[in-house]
C-alpha cells in the first residue's frame, strides 16, 4: 500500500511515498481503509526530532495520527466494531501512522464516526478534540462561569477548544487577527484580542485558565491574566518532570524537564498559580462523547484547507505555515 513516511530524524527527514507491507492485525485491532487524514503541528515536529527522546518510533514510519475511514477487518478480540463500520481516530503515540491507504486503529482508540460528518470533516477532530478536552475538563477542571484563556483562537486547536469551552460554560478569552474576529465570535469567544493591535496581556484579567498553544514567551505572559490560584496547562513546553514520571522516562531527561520547566514553575508560583504539560493521549470512549457534542450540532468542525491524497506533503508544508484557519485535512478517496 502507500504510505508518507519519513526516513530519518532531522532537518533532512526524507518524507516522500513509499510502497509499504499492509498491517499486520493484531487480536485487539481494527484494519481501517483511510478515507481521509487530519494533519497538525506535531506531524510536523516529530520528524526534526524534537520529541525523539519520548517518542520512540521504528523507522522509516509512517506519519499522521488522525484518520477517518471504514472498517475492513477486526482483530479477534475485538467486541465493538464490526467489517463496514465508519470510525474515526487519533493513533498518535500507538506506534503507527493515519497518511496511508489503511491503517491499523487499537479498539481502544476508535469511536464511531458521527453521522453528520465526512469523513473529511471527521478526520480533522480526533486530536484537537481528545487535547482540547484533557486539557478544559481533565487537567484543568473547568467550571461553568470561570473564565479560559485559549489563544491562536483561528488555528485548528483554537477553534476546537473555544467550542468546547463553551460547552461547558467558561467564558473565552483568544487572539486572533483582524480577519478572523468574526470566525472566533462565531465559535463562542466573548473577548476577542486582535493580536497585531493589542497585547493581550494588556488587555485581559481575571482569568481561571489559561491553555498554552503558542510557543514563546505567550506562556509567560499569560500569567498576567491569571487569578490566584489559575492554571496554566501547556500543549507546546516546556516539558515538566511530572511528564516524565508519567511516562516512565529515565532520572536523567526528568532532571532535564525540570530544568527546562523551572522557570515558569517559579513564576506560575510567584503568581499563585499552577503549570503542567499536557501530552494528549488516544481514547476512543472519550472521542465518543466527543461525537455526541458534535451530533447534537454544539460543536462543529472548522476546515481551511483540503489537500488530495497525492498532495500530502503540500499539506504539512502548508501547516507549517501557520496561517490555517481551523484544520488542514488529506483526502485519500
Amino acid at each position: 500500500m502507500q504510505a508518507l513516511v519519513f526516513k530519518r530524524y532531522g532537518k533532512s527527514p526524507d518524507i516522500g511515498f513509499a510502497d509499504v507491507p499492509q498491517p499486520v492485525l493484531q487480536a485487539d485491532q481494527l484494519l481501517v481503509q483511510v478515507h481521509a487524514a487530519g494533519v497538525n503541528p506535531i506531524d510536523n515536529m516529530i520528524p526534526s526530532g524534537m520529541f525523539k527522546p519520548v517518542l520512540p518510533i521504528a523507522l522509516p514510519a509512517i506519519m499522521g495520527s488522525d484518520l477517518a475511514g471504514v472498517v475492513t477487518a477486526v482483530g479477534s478480540r475485538v467486541t465493538r466494531f464490526k467489517p463496514g463500520d465508519a470510525v474515526f481516530a487519533s493513533v498518535f503515540d500507538l506506534g503507527s501512522g493515519a497518511i496511508a491507504e489503511f491503517a491499523v486503529v487499537p479498539e481502544h482508540a476508535a469511536a464511531l464516526k458521527p453521522a453528520n460528518l465526512d469523513f473529511v470533516q471527521a478526520a480533522s477532530i480526533p486530536m484537537v478534540a481528545l487535547t482540547s478536552w484533557q486539557a478544559l475538563k481533565e487537567r484543568a477542571n473547568l467550571q461553568p462561569g470561570q473564565k479560559v484563556f485559549i489563544p491562536a483562537g483561528s488555528g485548528g486547536i483554537g477553534t476546537f477548544a473555544i467550542q468546547l469551552a463553551a460547552c461547558l460554560g467558561a467564558k473565552v478569552g483568544t487572539t486572533t487577527s483582524s480577519g478572523n474576529v468574526a470566525l472566533v465570535h462565531s465559535l463562542g469567544a466573548d473577548e476577542v484580542v486582535d493580536y497585531k493591535k493589542d497585547e493581550f496581556e494588556e488587555v485581559l484579567s481575571g482569568y481561571d485558565v489559561v491553555l498554552g498553544t503558542v510557543r514563546g514567551d505567550a506562556i509567560e505572559k499569560s500569567l498576567t491574566i491569571l487569578k490566584p490560584g489559575g492554571k496554566v496547562v501547556s500543549l507546546v513546553g516546556p516539558l515538566d518532570a511530572a511528564f516524565a514520571r508519567a511516562r516512565g522516562l529515565n532520572p536523567l531527561l526528568a532532571l532535564i524537564f525540570r530544568l527546562m520547566s523551572w522557570k515558569i514553575m517559579r513564576l506560575a508560583r510567584q503568581r499563585g498559580a499552577t503549570y503542567s504539560f499536557l501530552f494528549v493521549r488516544s481514547d476512543g470512549a472519550l472521542l465518543g462523547e466527543i461525537a455526541k457534542l458534535i451530533s447534537a450540532g454544539r460543536i462543529r468542525p472548522v476546515i481551511d484547507k483540503v489537500f488530495p491524497f497525492e498532495q500530502a506533503k503540500d499539506a504539512l508544508a502548508y501547516l507549517a505555515q501557520g496561517r490555517a484557519k481551523g484544520k488542514v485535512v488529506i483526502k485519500m478517496r
